[in-house]
């Protein structure tokens, strides 16, 4: 199996489990590449061969033909198109523009636009704290939650040296903070083709320093999630950013949760190949 209940924290690697090799789920994949803002801030969609419009929104919501939908949230530095190696077999709502301060406002006008009675969360690193605050604030909406790559919290004063860093060279630094999410520098290589370049020039330094911010206010409090039902943990065992012993500390204090380890996976497991197959 590629996951597996959490039974003990003697040594990582009696967590986790290598990724299964098979054929790849042959369905319809929404390619997020494929959406590019316009002047008159519509955006396009090309799914298949078909080209949607809409209207600039927050969120942006796809039927890829299945019963449960999912919202996708990205980390810090980072947005949708970290998401797009994804082929989950879900319904997407993927944050266009994503804010953790308004994510909650967001989210609910984006269920009731799109009429979903019930939404999963599928929350990366910052994006996992967002989840978090949602799946407390509204657990009759809520049917799975997913964190990947979470810690507790992080310190203010690693923060506040991280803001200065991006002060002083800003893609220097982003440069470096990409290269420790991966375990290996082959591990990098989608990442390096079709995101690096973009992030580090194009991030703002203002949104980068708000999510700092969010971040020194917020933290875990994994007892407060035994009231959600159905909590799966997925976590890189070489994770630098946030380290596996606090993954681990969160699951302890979650008996039902759903603990997956991903051997030779850093701060971004689910760019691992067959991640897919996990969920």
């Amino acid at each position: 199996m590629i996951s597996a209940k959490f039974t003990s924290t003697k040594g990582d690697a009696s967590l986790c489990s290598n990724l299964l090799c098979g054929k790849m789920l042959q369905m319809a994949v929404f390619h997020f590449s494929d959406i590019k803002k316009q002047k008159s801030m519509r955006y396009n969609f090309f799914i298949g061969n078909k080209l949607q419009q809409s209207e600039a929104s927050p969120f942006k919501y796809v039927d890829r033909g299945y019963r449960h939908s999912i919202v996708l949230i990205p980390g810090w530095a980072s947005d949708y198109r970290i998401f797009s190696t994804l082929d989950l077999r879900f319904n997407y709502l993927i944050p266009l523009h994503f804010s953790p301060f308004t994510f909650t406002k967001d989210i609910l006008a984006a269920l009731k636009k799109n009429n979903i009675s019930k939404i999963s969360l599928f929350g990366w690193s910052l994006g996992a704290f967002a989840a978090k605050e949602f799946a407390l604030g509204y657990t009759n909406l809520v049917d799975e939650v997913i964190l990947i790559g979470i810690r507790k919290r992080y310190k203010p004063e690693n923060l506040k040296d991280i803001r200065e860093h991006l002060r002083k060279s800003k893609r220097g630094y982003l440069y470096k903070f990409y290269t420790q999410c991966f375990s290996r520098k082959e591990e990098m290589g989608w990442f390096r083709e079709n995101l690096l370049k973009v992030y580090c020039e194009k991030l703002s330094l203002d949104d980068l320093l708000k999510g700092l911010d969010y971040l020194e206010n917020t933290e875990m409090k994994p007892e407060l999630l035994n009231g959600i039902e159905k909590v799966t943990i997925i976590h890189g065992k070489d994770d630098r950013i946030a380290p596996i012993k606090e993954a681990i500390d969160i699951k302890e204090k979650l008996p039902r949760a759903r603990f997956v380890c991903i051997k030779n996976a850093g701060h971004i497991p689910f760019l691992k190949k067959d991640f897919n197959k996990i969920l």
